[in-house]
């Protein structure tokens, strides 16, 4: 019976990383395939110079097999002819583009929700500094790279019931928080922030909703633009619901809002998440 690998390949170098042993094709159609396992795959991304010899070798590497799209920009600092590489301090900003279409950007080290499996154009402009070295060198790097871990199925979501706010005037509004999955909690809070400086005020009657303490103790100041929530009954089946008013002046004000959420997974700290909520528009 033929047989057949399953591989994971790194366009930028051309490089076959085997991923599963060699078995028959009918055990391999028989059998469910085992989740993808988290892992890291990183790409050379190119070599910044500077004028008296000293160099940075970039990569660019993409997290896989977790809900989040995790990117880094690891540099090696050298003089050029030397053998000793230096650590260097990368900083900078990202951005991944998948067939023309940019699925992520921000800041390194940056994330995101996972896009999903596909070739990706990864740019990074970046900073690169060793003191030892004596390197610090700008430019702008590039790397392709091909992820295959299939997208995380969406545990939790958060609708809203109206999108749009006017001016003058108040408009209430409802986020209905979910968990469509087993794994996780009942817990989950939900932040909401506006505009400073537009005179928006979002207020609701409900006790699990506070406007945020700003500034150091004993003040009781609090944001009038920002609100945070906290569920702690979400369940399958179960949405909780939150009735939010804004109140909007003769400045407009746009609205985000953020779903954080647990999944426990013993001790492990790296099991929570943040979701992108809707976002209110104003005219």
């Amino acid at each position: 019976m033929p047989t057949r690998p399953t591989t994971l390949q790194t366009l930028a170098g051309a490089v076959l990383l085997p991923l599963a042993l060699v078995t028959p094709a009918c055990a391999q159609a028989a059998a469910a395939p085992a989740p993808e396992s988290p892992a890291t795959l990183c790409s050379v991304a190119g070599t910044l110079h500077g004028a008296h010899g000293e160099q940075a070798d970039v990569s660019l590497c993409a997290d896989t097999g977790v809900p989040r799209f995790n990117i880094t920009a690891p540099a090696t600092c050298r003089i050029s002819g030397a053998r000793v590489h230096y650590a260097c301090r990368t900083e900078g900003t990202w951005k991944a583009v998948r067939s023309g279409k940019t699925l992520g950007n921000g800041m390194l080290p940056g994330s995101g929700l996972y896009p999903g499996p596909g070739t990706y154009d990864l740019t990074a402009t970046v900073r690169v500094r060793s003191a030892p070295a004596g390197v610090d060198l700008k430019g702008t790097v590039r790397a392709t790279v091909s992820l295959t871990a299939p997208k995380a199925k969406a545990t939790h979501s958060v609708t809203v019931d109206r999108t749009e706010l006017r001016r003058n005037a108040t408009t209430t509004v409802t986020y209905t928080i979910r968990r469509d999955s087993d794994q996780g909690d009942g817990n989950a809070r939900l932040g909401m922030i506006g505009q400073a400086g537009t005179g928006l005020r979002i207020s609701t009657a409900d006790r699990r909703c506070v406007n945020p303490l700003v500034g150091r103790y004993p003040s009781k100041a609090r944001t009038a633009h920002s609100l945070d929530c906290t569920v702690t009954e979400l369940q399958p089946g179960h949405p909780e619901q939150l009735k939010v008013r804004f109140t909007v002046g003769s400045k407009c004000s746009t609205v985000v809002s953020k779903l954080g959420y647990w999944v426990p997974k013993g001790q492990d700290m790296f099991t929570g998440n943040m979701l992108a909520g809707p976002t209110l528009t104003c005219r």
